[in-house]
């Protein structure tokens, strides 16, 4: 089970938007990244092209880039602060998210 998952609100802890909180945008658990809304924003420059008849013009692209797992912490939907996560299994033997500070559910 991921400790992070989309749609989760994160604060990051490291880097230059260090300090910022948003929400979890896409998890890519083989490289450990996530992109997060709003943070991180990379430009891009890309060529003029031919696109079946049409000419798309040269420009310059914004997007957000991934940041690494170690950078980000969940901030817990109950007390509103960032915590680690731990892990507790109900009675149905299923695992649920649970956080460190206020020992409440995530999910």
């Amino acid at each position: 089970m991921q400790r992070i998952k989309k749609g989760d609100t994160v604060e990051v802890i490291a880097g230059k938007d260090i300090g910022t909180r948003s929400e979890v945008v896409n998890v890519y658990p083989k490289n450990q990244r996530v992109v997060l809304k709003g943070v991180n924003i990379l430009k891009k420059h890309q060529q003029a092209k031919q696109a079946g008849g049409q000419q798309v013009p040269a420009q310059i692209v914004e997007f957000e880039g991934p940041i690494h797992l170690s950078n980000v912490m969940l901030v817990c939907p109950k007390c509103k602060e960032r915590t680690r996560v731990g892990f507790r299994k109900d009675d149905d033997g299923y695992k649920t998210r649970v956080c460190r500070k206020c020992d409440e559910d995530i999910d």
